[in-house]
């Protein structure tokens, strides 16, 4: 049995709710908002303007207004993305003592940030986006998330670390990163945790710690 609204006082349906009016400023935050919620759920190739503007409740050519096509809209998104990975990786570097335990919870943060929100995470590595290069609001955005690496090995390796030694630890530093994050995020690290132990990111992280250190000492 259908079950009818209930009446007013008036004995008449109360009004049915109108659809959202935005005022200035606020369509754009809503359509990124319905964007980063739609991404999560279908992914970056998937996501459409026609999909977002329903989301948001507007017409489909609403997003026009504030976005060049999907690929700027996503662009937005993944901007906000390294921001947020980069206040993510300042916190942590905060909470870590210098040394060994700050590079290996930097990495252990990256990889939190990275499963939490794995479409944001795989969008922001240029799923769903030709060329990064001509973004580079995004580019810049994406290098201040390096920060707080470079500085942690600065400490961990030593002042007189060269130059082109530090961005090349941080080069690989970030790849492993990189790599344990899409091994956790497609399942392939599940087998691998033991209760009462690191997880297998952690050991990675501390190995490659050491070894890194080793191999910078014995090069001086």
């Amino acid at each position: 049995m259908t079950k009818l609204p209930p009446e007013s006082s008036s004995g008449k349906p109360p009004a049915q709710p109108t659809r959202r009016a935005y005022h200035h400023g606020d369509l754009k935050r809503a359509l990124i908002a319905a964007a980063t919620d739609l991404l999560e759920q279908e992914g970056a190739e998937a996501l459409s303007f026609r999909a977002v503007a329903r989301a948001a409740g507007v017409s489909q050519s609403a997003p026009y207004n504030h976005f060049a096509g999907k690929e700027d809209l996503l662009a937005t998104i993944a901007e906000a993305g390294f921001v947020a990975l980069a206040a993510a990786q300042t916190a942590a570097a905060r909470r870590w003592p210098a040394g060994e335990d700050r590079l290996t919870g930097l990495g252990l943060d990256y990889i939190r940030f990275a499963v939490a929100q794995p479409q944001l995470y795989r969008l922001m590595f240029g799923v769903g986006v030709n060329d990064w290069h001509a973004y580079p609001d995004v580019s810049a955005a994406k290098r201040a998330t390096f920060a707080p690496l470079h500085h942690a090995l600065g400490e961990f390796l030593g002042a007189d670390t060269p130059a082109a030694t530090l961005e090349q630890a941080a080069v690989a530093a970030w790849g492993l990163a990189h790599g344990l994050a899409m091994l956790r995020i497609d399942g392939s690290l599940a087998g691998r945790d033991r209760v009462g132990e690191a997880g297998p990111e952690e050991g990675a992280l501390r190995l490659f710690g050491r070894g890194l250190r080793a191999a910078c000492v014995a090069a001086r």
